[in-house]
């Protein structure tokens, strides 16, 4: 039996704290579109899904004209954004670095599991200096929006890992159900755009407040 151990990452909310940028789009999409803006908490409930699945969250009237009409507007707005240099204010949390590093230094597999485009993707990647960490990535242009479990299952096939030995690293619901839907461990990060009733109701195990606590959380799923 393999012992290999595999942790699959969210980004946005888990790795990078987008929230601002994201709903600086939102605001834009909507000034462009018309009709109400979606309150600040409204759009950090929805990050992490596929773009046509927030528009069918946020706008379940409209039909799939329209949403396909909502995604290219704020395809369009994020880019603007970030010519304008706002993409910027998208940090890595406290303590992330350190904690990719210190698990590829423990041949821990690393993989992401984003709501993110591709392209959005390789440019965080990028930005943040990530390249190399990661042997496999899911995007929302790979696989079916979370939470269905394509993303992490995808992501145990190609390493030839146990889901057992598999642990989901992210801020939401959306993220803790995907993971146990493909039988993987699922560890919520407080400082994500989820408050913990909701990681709780997903499916998380254990719950952390900083990075500095990953190891020892996962450990802990790897060997109950």
């Amino acid at each position: 039996m393999s012992d290999l151990r595999l942790v699959i990452f969210d980004m946005d909310g888990t790795l990078i704290d987008s929230q601002h940028v994201i709903i600086a789009a939102m605001r834009r999409t909507f000034e462009v579109y018309g009709g109400p803006v979606p309150d600040d908490e409204a759009v950090r409930r929805i990050i992490g899904l596929s773009l046509p699945q927030v528009f069918e969250t946020l706008r379940p009237e409209v039909g799939p004209t329209e949403n396909a009409r909502l995604v290219a507007l704020y395809k369009d707005s994020f880019l603007s954004l970030r010519a304008e240099g706002r993409e910027a204010h998208a940090p890595l949390y406290p303590g992330a670095r350190a904690a990719l590093d210190r698990l590829a230094a423990a041949d821990v597999l690393m993989s992401v599991a984003t709501g993110k485009a591709r392209r959005g993707l390789d440019h965080a990647v990028e930005v943040h200096g990530l390249e190399g960490l990661f042997s496999f990535t899911q995007t929302a242009d790979d696989a079916r929006s979370k939470p269905h479990p394509e993303m992490v299952e995808r992501c145990i096939a190609l390493h030839g890992v146990r889901p057992g030995a598999t642990v989901m690293v992210g801020d939401t619901e959306f993220d803790m159900a995907m993971a146990r839907g493909a039988g993987a461990r699922a560890i919520g990060v407080r400082w994500g755009y989820h408050p913990e009733e909701m990681l709780s109701r997903g499916g998380a195990e254990r719950l952390i407040g900083h990075y500095d606590e990953l190891d020892g959380a996962a450990q802990s799923l790897w060997h109950p």
